[in-house]
């Protein structure tokens, strides 16, 4: 009998491009575009099949122009606030893949299970679910966050997909059940914020303030993987590869080489480690806002 085939460390990995001046080094548009085109070949050369955008800036457009052809890459979009209007929600999830260059998109996401709860909810999800059937996108979902009752969210509404932040510094959906109740309900879990927004590569003096309690605990990890002698890019993404319910890893570069240091990350050994020691007590601050919490966020 042929022993099967061992998934690459990459199968479950996912790009989410960071254009933001703060990580992304300024440069003319002609130079960012081929900057944007050696990520993406750097990734698709190494087997990624999935981007995660967003609807913001100009990254849309840098994709749009970048692709590499054919394009190995399924995509994931989010969608705009209801706050905006059903009609822009909908008008904005056509233009993202207008500005892509895209026929259809793999993973259309509500942008926070918040409006999911709200008064338009119901409608939201009727709006995305007449997308997918309209063929613009295969599978519909939305983004949440422990404090949304994800699960509840997915027995209400039944996603395709449900995005969620999980990392070692906050294992509450792992600890809790979530991403498995999730995937137990037939959710393709896509796992998100795996290097806790930046907070791994963080000092304590670059800490927001809402965060600067958490500098010594960030600094206790640290250490212990510093003794174990394993970088923390490599620990976040062993843990959150290794997540049996996680059908994907959305990690976010801004550069060639940034994606280059993933990957070797990923493909890296997975180190014998005691997860639960590296989590913080109270992480729920974690998931504060919705940008990175540093600048140097990876």
């Amino acid at each position: 009998m042929t022993p099967a085939a061992v998934p690459s460390p990459v199968a479950k990995l996912a790009l989410a491009v960071v254009t933001e001046p703060e990580r992304a080094t300024p440069a003319p548009a002609g130079a960012r575009e081929d900057a944007m085109r050696s990520l993406l070949q750097t990734a698709a050369d190494a087997g990624v099949t999935r981007v995660a955008t967003r609807p913001q800036g100009d990254q849309e457009r840098l994709l749009g122009q970048a692709w590499p052809f054919p394009s190995p890459f399924s995509v994931s979009v989010r969608a705009v606030a209801v706050s905006e209007g059903l009609d822009r929600v909908e008008a904005r999830a056509r233009r993202s893949l207008e500005r892509m260059g895209l026929p259809r998109g793999d993973v259309l996401l509500v942008s926070g299970a918040g409006d999911l709860a709200g008064a338009e909810g119901r409608a939201l999800w009727e709006r995305l679910q007449a997308l997918k059937d309209r063929g613009l996108y295969r599978r519909i979902g939305f983004l949440a966050t422990m404090e949304d009752g994800p699960v509840l969210l997915a027995r209400r509404f039944q996603p395709d997909v449900v995005q969620i932040p999980c990392n070692i510094l906050d294992q509450r959906p792992v600890v809790e059940g979530v991403l498995s109740d999730l995937a137990g309900l037939g959710v393709d879990v896509h796992v998100s914020s795996v290097f806790a927004r930046g907070l791994l590569f963080a000092n304590r003096e670059t800490l927001p303030t809402h965060l600067r309690n958490y500098g010594v605990a960030l600094s206790r990890t640290r250490r212990r993987l510093a003794e174990a002698r394993v970088d923390p890019m490599q620990a976040a993404l062993a843990f959150c590869l290794n997540l049996p319910p996680a059908a994907a890893v959305i990690a976010s570069v801004a550069s060639a080489a940034e994606m280059r240091a993933v990957l070797a990350a990923a493909h890296a050994a997975s180190p014998d480690l005691d997860w639960s020691s590296l989590a913080l007590e109270e992480p729920a601050a974690l998931t504060t806002g919705s940008q990175a919490l540093v600048s140097n966020a990876a």
